[in-house]
């Protein structure tokens, strides 16, 4: 099978199952391990950009088509999908190879009958894509453009007018870069940027923090020489900063620690002195961060199965990280499928286990300790409000947060001691970070 067609029949699957984009991609990937570099970032592009724009895709072919999407057959309907998505999106794939390589799809899966249905489709939309007209009501037109359905959209609206609504849509629709966490305990930044570039891979170190790296142009990360050694490991630049802005020593609970990131991030920035209980509820998420500590060399970093909303009444820590189970929205560049799997419903359940969460936490720590909670989402009813109840409820003073921010990450809420973070201002996932301290 050519990428076109893995790209598709991953599509598929997808929807028969319900499965998660990022799974079944790197599933899918594995299987086909003679791909090139170029047909497994195809591939990638395609199955990804078609979820995150998947409501458009579908109102524009609804447009152009009298057999409706819910009535076409599912391989057809992603085939014409994905085709759609590259005559959109995709400036490099020519108009005519998008349609004609549908067409042929088509065919080879024995749908001659609908191949000339196919075509006709696609070229109509290829005539039509710079005149597509969308409803007038404004919160429908974002809803339908970028792909939000609007029960989310009036949510966020709560909290920010409609153009900043807009900006943040259309934000979260743009690929995510890949960003790397430098283990500072074996290299540094500009090491690591000469180790990559040997491997011929690019690199953009022009990041927002002094230990992250930015890079392209490769298909499998875990092949790497640099990965091997434990040079970095893989983690966004918004999740780097929770560990910069808790600047750990001593003992440290990491309550909801895997896949491991943030105990790695906190434990090269210790310089692998101290200790950092990495916590999971699962045996098999422990083993992850047992794999990633190892691969990293770090070996101040203890896995602990405990569910976070149990008291322990033993541990007495320093500094404590609450990286809390959240809905994630601030995470849909990456796993678009997100958007169509929640429902407002879901919040209101995760608020009461993040407070259960920041409840059982707080007898964590120390007096005068420090405890950082953050997640990657950005309403304010999983974020400060729970913050706001937290040092009402349990003793706790937000501080400010200024001296840990990068240069170029300019926040009015910083000296008031949280930031959230968004697509649009800086490129990085959507997330929030509080510090607070425990008052003596």
């Amino acid at each position: 099978m050519n990428e076109r067609e893995i790209a598709v029949f991953t599509l598929v699957d997808m929807f028969n199952e319900g499965a998660y984009n990022n799974i079944m991609l790197r599933k899918t990937l594995n299987k086909y391990d003679d791909l090139t570099k170029t047909q497994k970032a195809f591939i990638t592009e395609v199955v990804n950009g078609t979820l995150r724009n998947l409501m458009n895709i579908d109102y524009i072919i609804n447009l152009y088509s009298k057999t409706k999407t819910n009535k076409m057959k599912p391989f057809i309907l992603n085939n014409i999908r994905a085709s759609v998505y590259q005559i959109l999106y995709m400036d490099k794939v020519p108009v005519s190879a998008a349609c004609n390589e549908a067409v042929k799809l088509a065919k080879k899966k024995h749908f001659n009958q609908l191949s000339g249905f196919v075509n006709g489709v696609l070229r109509a939309i290829a005539r039509n894509k710079d005149c597509i007209e969308y409803p007038k009501d404004r919160l429908e037109e974002i809803s339908i453009k970028y792909s939000y359905p609007t029960w989310l959209l009036k949510y966020w609206l709560e909290e920010m007018n409609v153009e900043q609504l807009e900006e943040i849509c259309k934000a979260f629709s743009n690929s995510p870069k890949v960003s790397l966490c430098v283990n500072t305990s074996k290299i540094s930044k500009e090491e690591l940027v000469k180790e990559l570039e040997k491997e011929n891979v690019a690199v953009d170190a022009n990041t927002l923090l002094d230990n992250s790296i930015y890079i392209n142009r490769t298909s499998n990360i875990a092949n790497l020489e640099a990965y091997k050694k434990g040079y970095f490991h893989i983690m966004d630049e918004s999740s780097i900063l929770a560990a910069k802005i808790l600047s750990p020593e001593g003992v440290v609970v990491d309550t909801c620690a895997a896949p491991g990131g943030k105990s790695f991030a906190m434990a090269e920035f210790m310089k692998n002195k101290g200790v950092i209980f990495s916590r999971d509820v699962y045996e098999h998420k422990l083993e992850l961060i047992n794999e990633g500590a190892k691969r990293l060399g770090l070996e101040n970093i203890k896995p602990q199965l405990f569910n976070s909303m149990e008291v322990d009444s033993e541990t007495k820590a320093d500094y404590v990280l609450v990286d809390a189970p959240c809905s994630g929205f601030g995470l849909v560049r990456k796993k678009p499928d997100i958007k169509y799997n929640k429902q407002f419903e879901d919040i209101d359940e995760l608020v009461k286990i993040q407070r259960k969460i920041l409840e059982a936490s707080s007898q964590l720590v120390k007096v005068n300790g420090v405890l950082v909670y953050s997640t990657c989402t950005i309403s304010h009813k999983e974020n400060i409000d729970n913050v706001k109840w937290f040092c009402k409820e349990f003793g706790f003073s937000l501080e400010s947060i200024e001296k840990y921010l990068p240069e170029k990450i300019k926040c009015e809420t910083a000296k008031d001691g949280y930031i959230r973070l968004l697509p649009n201002l800086y490129g990085t996932d959507g997330f929030f970070i509080a510090r607070m301290r425990k008052n003596g």
